[in-house]
């Protein structure tokens, strides 16, 4: 392919591995003994999920285990495919099946397969269990919210990570070494601190900020990256890296970090900001349901009442209507009072179970429900907390050695100052 055509294919395009032993990152899952590498030495593949940020791999990984085992090879993205498209596609693998050319079971890739809806998903079903398809899919959220429980159990989920600094250094190197374009100019990599950051682990967001560099500097003039070229080239270009929807994690956490924060304007901004691009809108719902939890918790508990009604309200509703309720949702969390108190409390119980490990519940707290535990003492002393005043007893309820332990502490708010007052009258008998 000539030099011309070449220009007008992303750099990102042009390094893409076609075997395992190019593949950058995820040792783990295809480093020596890693599981995927075992199965395609093995030749057998089974379907599973791939599970991580964007930019590390899930797509070529699927790509180079159909090009090592000759599986044909379907792919179908969830954003654009409808269930008459998924039963198509299930047709052709099925005649592929049925092929006596062909050895190797067709592989049915699907791009962030968490867009599907139930109706899409539940049309794999048969073709997955029958073995008519290996399915791997794709995606950046949580398979165990976006992805039925039936489709789950007959695929196994394998999680990628972001790529590590060392990563990314064998990544530059090698697209400045061995890339059509880049590899016949004068390049010289003098810092890698922004370009690493602005990267943030993404293998294909560092191609695209390298490829712009390239573009940006005449082919005649050698080519020297330092931080601040890379700083003011994205600044000059705050889109250009971003071509395949990278910036939906920055975005999202733009926003969180606003309603955090107690900007409504800020927040409202970024949410047009998803709205526009096209963001899954129950994307951002739930992002509100833990942020509602996570950041303003007890300052406000109805803010978990109305974040879910929000996500459970937009489902019924839809688009383009939904876009209010979300808007109502941001504002009224970024206008609440903050705090972070339960969080705090449940990470240090985890803390100090980690610690202390599997504590015996104390005998007066345990169920009694037959004749030889109740003459072992299970539940015996339980103090009724209803048969007391205020509904409150003074008895131990952590495990011997924990008594008197405090996980929870309130937050500077009125709603928490309010609760801390209550429990320490109760507790000192006030």
């Amino acid at each position: 392919m000539d030099t011309v055509k070449m220009t007008n294919i992303p750099l990102a395009e042009r390094l893409r591995p076609k075997t395992l032993d190019d593949y950058i990152g995820q040792k783990h899952l295809v480093g020596e003994g890693g599981v995927i590498r075992r199965m395609i030495e093995s030749g057998r593949i089974n379907s599973f999920i791939l599970w991580g940020p964007p930019g590390v791999g899930k797509t070529t990984l699927a790509r180079i285990i159909a090009n090592t085992t000759k599986a044909p090879f379907f792919t179908l993205s969830a954003v654009t495919s409808g269930v008459k498209d998924v039963r198509e596609i299930l047709d052709r693998c099925e005649k592929e099946s049925r092929s006596l050319f062909n050895s190797s079971r067709p592989i049915l890739f699907i791009d962030e397969i968490h867009r599907f809806n139930k109706s899409q998903q539940d049309s794999l079903l048969g073709a997955v269990e029958k073995g008519v398809v290996t399915l791997i899919g794709a995606t950046t959220e949580n398979p165990s919210f976006e992805v039925i429980r039936p489709l789950l159990s007959r695929a196994q989920v394998y999680t990628l990570k972001s790529l590590e600094k060392s990563d990314l250094q064998e990544l530059l190197s090698r697209a400045v070494s061995t890339d059509a374009i880049l590899s016949k100019r004068v390049v010289d990599v003098e810092e890698t601190s922004a370009l690493f950051r602005f990267a943030g682990g993404d293998a294909r967001k560092l191609l695209n900020i390298l490829d712009l560099l390239e573009q940006s500097t005449p082919s005649e003039t050698p080519l020297i990256i330092t931080d601040a070229f890379v700083a003011e080239t994205l600044q000059e270009n705050p889109l250009a890296y971003d071509r395949n929807g990278e910036m939906h994690y920055d975005i999202i956490s733009a926003f969180i970090k606003s309603i955090r924060g107690s900007d409504p304007d800020a927040a409202v901004y970024w949410l047009a900001r998803m709205v526009a691009g096209g963001e899954d809108p129950k994307f951002i719902a739930r992002r509100l349901v833990i942020l509602a939890a996570e950041d303003i918790g007890l300052a406000n508990p109805n803010a978990l009442l109305l974040a879910n009604a929000t996500f459970d309200a937009l489902s019924k509703i839809g688009w383009p209507e939904g876009r209010i309720i979300l808007s109502e949702c941001a504002v009224y969390l970024a206008t609440s009072p903050k705090s972070n108190s339960a969080y705090i409390a449940i990470d240090a119980a985890l803390e100090e179970v980690n610690r202390s490990g599997n504590l015996p519940v104390p005998l007066h707290l345990r169920n009694a429900p037959t004749k030889l535990m109740k003459e072992l003492g299970y539940g015996k002393e339980y103090q009724y907390a209803h048969d007391y005043k205020n509904h409150f007893s003074d008895q131990q309820y952590l495990p011997d050695g924990l008594s008197g332990k405090r996980f929870w502490k309130s937050g500077d708010n009125e709603s928490e100052r309010k609760m801390q007052h209550r429990m320490d009258s109760l507790r000192n008998k006030i």
